[in-house]
């Protein structure tokens, strides 16, 4: 199976199909039903849902009890079967169906040439404009369990019917009918429960004004409640107009996220298709145990669930990319708005919780080291805001600018002109004469004039930073404020205990690298410390991002290319978000990498200038994503294990062995590596 192939990383495309229609003539509707049917296969769909009584519209009130047209929509059904014959599509239609003198309101599930199942309404309206009790019986009136139809014997009947492709054993799907999701407890919840991780609604549902948002948030927080992708078709142009009115809305959502929808009132056939993320709902259901603590609970409304196989070729050979977007920035949204919500809303749980902190220490004061580069910058925001929410002037934030033997003219001079803006009681010391003590101490070869610039003349000065920082706190009697970030921590990229990984409160640590630029923008956009503040902002987010340790050529700008080293932050914090919030394998990592940053014509950016909007091909995603697998898994577990308190900022998880993160110290990265093998090099 091909490595770009979606169904290979255990997405299932699904559809969602309005077609126009004509009230009474089923005929019309079949022929319409099978047109979508057929443009969904071709689109490779692997299911397709239609309307409520689609083949033979909602608005036929008193004809349902016409036998000419429930016998005409028997010879509609049967077209539509006749028809998948043709297809491996798997299709859910609406209609009456009449079982044992009774009418029931149905959805036929199709495939193959065969009905796989019959689905009745459980819940019917009858109240404002809808009289569903006076035309049909409630499904869970009906004692059998199966039923024959079309000349086809035993045919799986009930509300309780799971449909399980053969093919892809995570693809479970159940299906509900209009009304069922309006009640209380939805049958679709138990049919979660069961083990559905898609959930199909074929509707009606007229529209009055203001009702497509509500029925919006409603398909949206039952895929939430559910943890399941969550597929609605509401009817559209052709339904009769004599009281009512229809706008064809089509949704599909996801564990709570609106993938698509369709456009509404529309006056032909639509076909939304949306690549449901099946690892995804696996993933947040295994993790969030009271989903399989509800289960136990319902257990005994569980037990009469019966699953239908669903023996189909999926479209699994040759290339088929994705049809949802994946924005290259999982932290960053790229809509200007919700960036800003965001990052306003990050700032108040970084201030927050230093607040607390300091009231809790009974300390008015924080010790901070300022470099002149993103982090320290991020946090030094932080603990302005914090001293404005206190009530306390910004000359009881303590910072200290410390070069060492590879400060560049550049970051001192905005780590200088940062902690005037501000308003920091601001002090300069340089550690470079400790630092050569130390050196002397332990007998490095620097201290005798030898350009030997390893990783022990690196730490020292790390180490000699973060010693000062410690003994000004003890001095001052105030905390020293850390400015690690998540990207950092994933990475190991920090000099463990007396170094930047140590700190009395971090305010970075839940927030990477990616998203702390945006955050400094923000803030240098809206002025909210200044126009001189937002200065010397910009020109932090325009210098390369180095631990500057090892002296370059060029004093007036970093010697050091921390990107070179560990790869680039944005790639990384992608490979980290989808590896700590979901625990997805590392092809599926590299492949929706690939999806997202392959082509950087493609897709909606956050603000970046055009000439800074990087393309990584699938050989240089597999380079870095090693990486980061062998650094995450193998390497820099034991810093994480010893982390100071810091608040927790995103979904996109935290590090802290406290909250989201418990790993052992020494385990190995071997089965992650391994599977890099089945990741194409180009």
């Amino acid at each position: 199976m091909s490595f770009y192939n979606l169904y290979r990383h255990n997405f299932l495309r699904a559809a969602v199909c309005v077609p126009e229609l004509r009230v009474a003539n089923p005929a019309f509707n079949a022929a319409q039903t099978i047109a979508l049917m057929e443009q969904a296969e071709a689109q490779h769909a692997a299911v397709a849902l239609f309307p409520e009584l689609g083949l033979s519209a909602y608005t036929c009130d008193d004809l349902f009890h016409q036998d000419a047209l429930l016998d005409a929509v028997l010879n509609a059904l049967d077209q539509v079967v006749r028809a998948s014959r043709q297809m491996q599509l798997t299709a859910v239609v609406g209609l009456p169906l009449r079982v044992d003198g009774l009418l029931y309101n149905c959805g036929a599930v199709v495939q193959g040439g065969r009905v796989l199942g019959v689905v009745p309404k459980t819940y019917l309206p009858n109240y404002r404009e809808f009289y569903e009790l006076r035309q049909f019986t409630p499904g869970d009136t009906a004692v059998r369990e199966s039923i024959d139809l079309l000349g086809q014997r035993g045919v799986s009947f009930g509300s309780k019917l799971l449909f399980r492709f053969s093919q892809q054993p995570l693809a479970v799907f159940h299906v509900e009918i209009c009304e069922d999701l309006w009640t209380p407890i939805p049958p679709s919840t138990y049919g979660a429960l069961a083990g559905a991780t898609l959930l199909l609604n074929l509707s009606a549902s007229n529209v009055t004004v203001g009702k497509d948002a509500y029925r919006r948030q409603l398909v949206q927080n039952q895929s939430a409640r559910c943890i399941a992708g969550y597929l609605y078709s509401a009817a559209g142009f052709g339904e009769s107009t004599t009281d009512m009115a229809w706008d064809g809305h089509g949704l599909a959502c996801e564990n709570g996220v609106l993938l698509a929808e369709t456009a509404r009132f529309e006056r032909q056939s639509q076909l939304l298709i949306a690549d449901i993320d099946l690892d995804r709902v696996m993933a947040d259901r295994m993790r969030q145990n009271s989903f399989g603590a509800s289960a136990r609970r319902h257990a005994e409304a569980l037990a009469g669930f019966r699953t239908v196989p669903v023996d189909t070729r999926l479209p699994m050979q040759g290339e088929l990319p994705l049809a949802r977007a994946y924005e290259r920035f999982p932290y960053v949204p790229a809509d200007a708005a919700t960036r800003d919500a965001r990052c306003a809303e990050v700032y108040d749980i970084q201030v927050h919780g230093l607040v607390k902190r300091l009231q809790a220490m009974k300390s008015d004061k924080v010790v901070i080291g300022v470099s002149g580069g993103l982090d320290s910058t991020q946090a030094l925001i932080v603990c302005a805001r914090a001293m404005d929410v206190m009530g306390l002037p910004r000359s009881n934030i303590l910072a200290y600018t410390m070069p060492g033997f590879a400060t560049s003219e550049r970051t001192l001079d905005q780590a200088r002109r940062l902690m005037a803006a501000v308003g920091a009681t601001a002090q300069e010391i340089d550690i470079r004469p400790s630092c050569l003590q130390m050196l002397k101490d332990i007998g490095h070869p620097y201290a005798e004039g030898k350009p030997v610039y390893d990783v022990t003349f690196e730490n020292v000065q790390a180490g000699e930073r973060t010693s000062h920082l410690f003994r000004l706190a003890n001095l001052h009697n105030a905390p020293v404020i850390g400015t690690s970030d998540l990207s950092e921590i994933a990475l190991g990229w920090s000099t463990y205990g007396v170094g930047d990984h140590m700190a009395h409160y971090h305010v970075n640590a839940s927030v990477p690298k990616t998203l702390i630029q945006y955050l400094i923008r923000y803030v240098a956009r809206t002025h909210m410390l200044g126009e001189e503040t937002s200065r010397v902002l910009l020109d932090v987010l325009e210098t390369e991002i180095s631990p500057e340790l090892v002296p370059g050529e060029d004093k007036g700008a970093p010697g050091q290319r921390t990107e070179s080293f560990i790869g680039p932050y944005e790639l990384q914090d992608f490979h980290l978000y989808y590896t700590l919030r979901f625990g997805y394998r590392p092809t599926k990592v590299a492949f929706l990498a690939w999806h997202a940053w392959h082509d950087r014509r493609r897709g909606l950016w956050p603000d970046i200038p055009e000439a800074k909007r990087n393309q990584y091909a699938i050989g240089d995603i597999k380079r870095w994503l090693a990486v980061f697998l062998r650094r995450f898994f193998e390497q820099s577990q034991y810093k994480r294990s010893a982390l100071p308190n810091a608040p927790k900022v995103g979904s996109g998880g935290s590090l802290s062995p406290r909250s989201d993160w418990r790993a052992p110290s020494d385990s190995e990265a071997a089965a992650w590596l391994a599977e890099l093998d089945q990741i194409p090099d180009a």
